[in-house]
Formats: C-alpha cells, sequence, structure tokens
C-alpha cells in the first residue's frame, strides 16, 4: 500500500460516518414526520379523533425547535429567548386547536376530518417556527406535513380504485408471465 492510497482509505471509510451523522441530525424532523402521518392514518382507520395525541405532537414539535437550535444561541439570554418564543408559538398553537376542538366546529366534522385540520395547524405552526429560524429541515417539515392532508385525503377517496388498479397489474402480469417464460425457454432450446 503507498502513501497515495491512505488519504482515500480515509475519505472513503468516513464516508458511511457522514452518511449516519447526517441521518442522526435528520432523525428528529422524521420522527415528528412520521408520528404525524401515523396519527392521521390511526385516525382515519379507527374513526376516532385522538385530540390527545396532536397536542402530544405540538409539545414534540416544540422540543424538537428547542434542541436542534439550542446550538444557534450563543449564551444564556438567547437561550432563554429561544425557550420563551417557543412556548408562546407553540402555546398559540395549541390553543388554536383547542378552539376548533371545543367550538361546535367539532361537531360538525367527522373524526377523520377533525385529525385533517389539526394536522394542518401542526403544519402550519411547523412551517412557521421553521421560517423564524431560517431552517430549511423545519419548513421542509411543514410542508412535508401539509402535502400529507390533500394525499391522505386523496388516498382514503381512492383506496378503492388504487386496490382496482392494483389487481389489475398483478392480473396483467400473471397473465403475461408464462408466455414469457415460454419464449425465453423455447429462445434457449
Amino acid at each position: 500500500m503507498s502513501e497515495a492510497d491512505l488519504p482515500q482509505r480515509q475519505v472513503d471509510s468516513t464516508g458511511p460516518l457522514r452518511q449516519a451523522s447526517f441521518l442522526k441530525r435528520q432523525l428528529p424532523y422524521i420522527a415528528v414526520l412520521v408520528l404525524a402521518i401515523s396519527g392521521v392514518a390511526y385516525t382515519n382507520i379507527s374513526n376516532q379523533s385522538l385530540v390527545g395525541y396532536w397536542e402530544f405532537l405540538v409539545i414534540v414539535m416544540a422540543g424538537v425547535c428547542i434542541v436542534t437550535q439550542w446550538d444557534s444561541a450563543q449564551d444564556r439570554r438567547a437561550r432563554f429567548r429561544l425557550i420563551l418564543t417557543q412556548a408562546l408559538h407553540w402555546t398559540a398553537i395549541l390553543v388554536t386547536m383547542n378552539i376548533v376542538l371545543l367550538s361546535g366546529l367539532r361537531a360538525m366534522l367527522p373524526a377523520p376530518a377533525t385529525s385533517l385540520v389539526l394536522l394542518t395547524l401542526l403544519a402550519l405552526g411547523t412551517f412557521l417556527a421553521g421560517v423564524n429560524f431560517l431552517s430549511p429541515q423545519i419548513c421542509f417539515l411543514g410542508l412535508a406535513m401539509a402535502l400529507a392532508v390533500p394525499a391522505i385525503a386523496w388516498l382514503k377517496q381512492s383506496a378503492l380504485f388504487l386496490t382496482l388498479a392494483a389487481i389489475l397489474l398483478i392480473g396483467i402480469g400473471i397473465i403475461f408471465w408464462p408466455r414469457r417464460a415460454d419464449e425465453q425457454a423455447a429462445k434457449s432450446g
């Protein structure tokens, strides 16, 4: 092994470490997104509104915002301001959610629709927190949650269509599969 090969191997060995570090930094955002989509999916399946779950998710998102921005606050005063502004921001989101839940609006909405409204409020709060921090990760998380709302509504309404399309594609695959195997056997034999 020559000395010229040594630096290249060191760079190659840090590649997986760099990827693992990147994934570790993105883990809080991925976890919140998975929790949000899981909450809507559970609500759609069970037809029960998970009010406490959405309130818990707001608190989790507030924690994610504080933890991910902690290092950018240089001193004790900046960290106190970070905690205070995030507490006010996410309290406003919680109050808005409870206005929706406590008003007559909840009686007019079925449980899955209520969850979609609460997810929309969570997405808005997340996106605004990302804008406040100038954080592309938090902004993207808010946008992903917001885009999940129409996607989930579309999937629910078109579940029958998607099931029929999958059955049709599987049927076509089964019909043409034996012919392809016979053609290959004829060519090789």
